[in-house]
This record gives structure tokens, sequence and C-alpha cells, in this order.
């Protein structure tokens, strides 16, 4: 498991050597970045070494002089493989740098004071993909039991200790750069900004939203060069910024498997295909992007983790599940993981043929095939049952404290602006724009109501896929009574807490929330107090403080497509 990124200060061993070594170049799987291009006297620089098909353990420096130095450094335990540290000044001459795999050199690179000139001459190519990859991971790094959250991607790419390319440019053009994209814009604003910070170029399309039977469709690509070969200045970032703003939206992302003219292509479902920037499009509309796999142990289950933007912009890491993940098999979309269509030269967006890693299985897999087989990558050993179980739970309190958190924001608009909020007709509900996309949760709750049914499925689980779980029939049974009472010990334990409308803190265990499981399939318009959003009953305690209600046209509206929620079934548009 990749350790959490810190500044980590120049130090280790020193071992005379009397001169360079003869050749010093970029390996051909292996390559060396630094950050920022223009290297300052005085000032420290971050070094990242990227592999997409080799193990690096080794960062060393080699001085002016001769002297070698060992970096300190920390790295992930995947692929793309990469390791990173700090050098705190550089003097003047010339240095090198090698990045090793015990006593094999795989690239070497010179760094020195002044414009190290990294992008004069970029071509998206595999180093620039890994290097992506690499950037995205340690971008969303965290401890595995941490929570990941932000109000938006903005205190993100403005902590260096995250951001590998924060002020790259040396323009300070992170300090005040907008950047709050929702979940259809996310992935386009990280692949644009990287392309932004290393010269690269970027292609997007317009497309449709789709119909009812079929997926969206795109227009020709647009292929921008505005940070081609130079130091674009932050205004031409913030112009494609808000170009892309207006034109993309959640049907790029749903576009027919087997489509040519789209902007992401579907991957094989590979350990080796499914990198970190790697999106997840589910045929409601909401992406996500890989961001780290956790590798299984003797004693934790494997997890995949990904980002996703909020239409209040707020960027948050969740664990791939069926309750996030959500996958249908649909005539309207065209669904799963997918990456970037790569730029050749820089100038041509390749087909579908001349992608060595497309690859359409996806179309045919089942819901429970498909989840079958991404739980057998994440944890190619098989899963305990028990700690199956806890895993799944985990992620139900994670999805629970995101709620509570988008649920305050509504109520935060209510104490600055006590308007109503206009409800939109029909499917509308799940797709607008103005406050109701910021603050109702028509698309979180059916989440919620996927992810509550999964959890209480779980038992019977067991007894029909006993071989995900190591089981004999004979035994998957046992199991499932030992599941059951363990579903009702933690359930009462796990806790959550919201604010009432009196400003009082209210505690709801996971049981709770999971017996008012009904009261969820109306609880997402913010018009209704937040004790009504928690599933609060009329009469009781907890029920006192609430002082707002939606109106009553709304409420009739909301019982009129009430059975989306409850058979967590959401129409296409």
């Amino acid at each position: 498991m990749k350790r959490l990124y810190q500044a980590i200060i120049l130090a280790g061993c020193i071992i005379s050597q009397p001169s360079f070594a003869s050749s010093c170049t970029q390996g051909d799987f292996t390559h060396i970045w630094i950050s920022p291009r223009v290297v300052k006297a005085g000032a420290p620089i971050n070094v990242m070494a990227v592999s997409g098909s080799e193990t690096i353990t080794e960062l060393v420096l080699t001085h002016p002089k001769g002297e070698k130095q060992v970096l300190n450094a920390t790295a992930n335990d995947g692929m793309p493989w990469h390791l990173s540290a700090q050098i705190d000044k550089l003097d003047e001459g010339r240095y090198q740098l090698e990045a090793k795999d015990k006593d094999t050199t795989l690239a070497c690179r010179e760094v020195f004071n002044g414009d190290n000139g990294t992008g004069e001459h970029a071509v998206w190519n595999d180093s620039y993909e890994a290097f992506y990859s690499a950037w995205i991971e340690r971008l969303f790094d965290a401890p595995v039991d941490q929570s990941l959250s932000f109000r938006s991607l903005e205190p993100v790419l403005r902590d260096s200790g995250r951001n590998f390319l924060h002020n790259y440019l040396a323009l300070n053009e992170d300090k005040a750069l907008p950047a709050t994209p929702d979940c259809a814009d996310f992935p386009y604003f990280l692949r644009s900004y990287f392309a932004w910070k290393n010269g690269l170029p970027f292609s997007y399309r317009a497309c449709s939203r789709g119909t009812a039977k079929k997926p969206p469709v795109c227009n020709s690509a647009t292929v921008s060069t505005d940070f081609v070969q130079q130091i674009a200045p932050p205004a031409k970032f913030k112009a494609l910024s808000h170009t892309l703003m207006d034109v993309v939206q959640s049907g790029n992302g749903r576009t027919a498997l087997a489509g040519e003219e789209t902007d992401f292509y579907p991957v094989a479902l590979r350990r080796e295909t499914l990198w970190p920037g790697t999106i997840y499009a589910d045929p409601y509309g909401h992406v996500l992007v890989l961001v780290k796999w956790v590798a299984q142990t003797a004693d934790s289950p494997g997890i995949l983790f990904a980002a996703d933007a909020q239409p209040d912009n707020s960027i948050g890491r969740k664990r791939f599940w069926e309750g996030t993940f959500l996958f249908a098999n649909s005539g309207s979309a065209g669904a799963g993981f997918k990456a970037f269509r790569p730029l050749a030269n820089n100038r041509t967006l390749l087909s579908n043929d001349e992608l060595p890693d497309y690859s359409i299985e996806q179309a045919v897999l089942e819901p429970d095939d498909f989840y079958a087989q991404l739980y057998k990558l994440i944890n190619p050993d098989g899963l305990n049952a028990k700690q199956a179980y806890e895993a799944t739970l985990t992620a139900l309190v994670e999805q629970l404290e995101t709620r509570r958190q988008s649920v305050e924001n509504g109520e935060n608009y209510f104490r600055k602006k006590a308007n109503t909020i206009e409800m939109p007709k029909g499917v509308a509900i799940f797709e607008t724009i103005g406050p109701w996309e910021d603050y109702a949760t028509p698309s979180r709750d059916m989440r919620l109501l996927i992810a509550i049914n999964v959890l209480l499925g779980f038992p019977e689980k067991v007894v029909r896929y006993p071989e995900l779980f190591n089981l004999t029939a004979q035994s998957a049974a046992q199991v499932k009574t030992r599941i059951e009472q363990l579903h009702e010990k933690l359930t009462a334990e796990k806790k959550i807490r919201y604010v009432r409308s009196n400003g009082e803190p209210w505690e709801l265990s996971v049981a709770e929330i999971l017996r008012r499981k009904a009261a969820f399939e109306m609880a997402y318009n913010p018009n209704d107090c937040v004790e009504i959003r928690w599933g609060a009953k009329a009469g009781t305690e907890e029920y006192t403080s609430c002082k707002r209600h939606a109106p009553e046209q709304q409420v009739r509206q909301m019982a009129a497509v009430r059975d989306w929620f409850r058979y967590t079934k959401r129409p296409p548009r």
C-alpha cells in the first residue's frame, strides 16, 4: 500500500564516486519527472519516477563532482509504479537523477538550476499516460481508514504535498485558480489541467444526452492546442475550463461502448488496464475517477478507490461496491470503466481497433457477473465473509457521512436564503441546474437505497455465491447465520450524527437508518427540514424541531414518482 505522501527532505548515505555514467537517458518504460519546470537556486525540487511495467526501488542523485546520494522516497505498490522524493535545493552545476531497481538503472535525467524544459516537446504517449495516472493517485492519496473529502477541487490543487504540478509553471498559477467541477466536468477538468501544466493538447466533444432507447451521440472532436510547447498563462486554462463546463455533460460518459466518435472508450476488466485516471460512467450519468488500488492482505480485503464530484462541487473518495458503482445493461447508455481516447502525435484520435486495451466485454455482463469479476480483481485470493461484510458496512457508513454533508449544505443555503427551491418535473429531478441540482439529493438517495439493499442482502449473498467467500455449499448456511448475528451487532454500534433544525445534534444508528429505509424514498427535497430528510416521524421528539416543509404540490410530485425509489429503477430520459 502506498504511504501518504509527505515532503521528504533529501537525506541518506553519500557514496563517493569519481564521475557520471557515460550516458543519461530516460528509460523505455520508466521516466523521471521533476517539478517545478524551472528550478530555482535555494528552492525545493519534487521528483517522481514513474513506470508502467517495472518496479522502482530507489532514487539516486549524483552531484556535479560525482558524489552519489540515495534519496528518501515514498512508493506505491501497483501499476503504474512510482517513487517520489524531494530535494531541498541544488547548487550550481549539472546533477543526474537515476531511477533504479536494485542495481539496475531504469531511467536517468540531468537536473540543473534553470529551465529544465520538460514540456518543450511533450507528446501524449505511454510515459505521459503513466505520469497522469501517478499524478491522480497522489492527488487523492490518504490512509485507507481516513474519510477523504473536500469542499471543492480547489484545496486539492492548492496543496503542494498532494499536487505534484503545484506552481509547476512558476506563475503562482494555482493560488486563485477556480476549480469547481461537477461530476460530469470532473474528469475533464483533471485531464485538461494536466495537459495545461505539461504543454499537451486536449480534446473534447459536444454530445447529446441520449434517449430512452439510444445512448448519447457526439459531434466531431475539438482539439485544443492552446498549451502545446509553451508555458501558457492561467487565463488560457480558465478559458478552456469555462468552455468545457458549457459543453460537456453526463452524456459524454454514457456513449455506446462500441462508439468511435467518443471522448472515452471502454477498457478490459484487468488490473493492468484499470489505472488511476480511468473513469467509471454509470448508466444514469454519474462519473467517478479511479484513484487507488489497495492490495489484499492476509488480514484485510483489497480496496479499489475512486473520487467523484457532487453537484455542490464537493469532492470525495469512495470505495468500489454496488452502492457507488451502479451497473446495468441498458439500451440508453454505455456504462462501465472507460479511458480517455488518446491523441497520437498530439493530432489524431485513435480509433477503437488501434487501441490495444479496447474491450466491450462489459456490454455482455449481467450486474452480478460484473460485480463478481471486479471483486475477484480486488480480492484475488477470495474474500473472508466477515471481512467482506465489514467492508460493505464501512462503505455504507461512508455513503451516509457523504449524504450528511450534502444535506447540511442544503441547510446552510436556507440559513442564508429562505426562498423555496423550485422542483423540476418528472425525470428532470435527476438532471437540472440551479439550487435544486446543488442541494436536492434524488440521485444520491437512490444510490443510498441501493446500498441499503446490498447490505441487507449480504447474508443471502453468502449462500448464493459461496465461491466468492471460499466456502462450500455445506458451510455457507452456517456462515450466513454468523453474518446475520454480526449484522445485528454492528449496525446497532455504528452511528452517524446530524444537526437538527434547532442546532442540536441527533444521533442515529445504522440499524435505525435501515428501519427508516422507506422514508428515504421521499427524503431528497431540500425544502423539507433536515429531520424529514433523515426520516424522522411526526410526533416523535426528534421531529419536534422541524419547522420547514416542502410545498404540498411538490409532495404530490414526489409521491407520484415514489416507485422509482422504492424499486431503485431510475427511468431513462
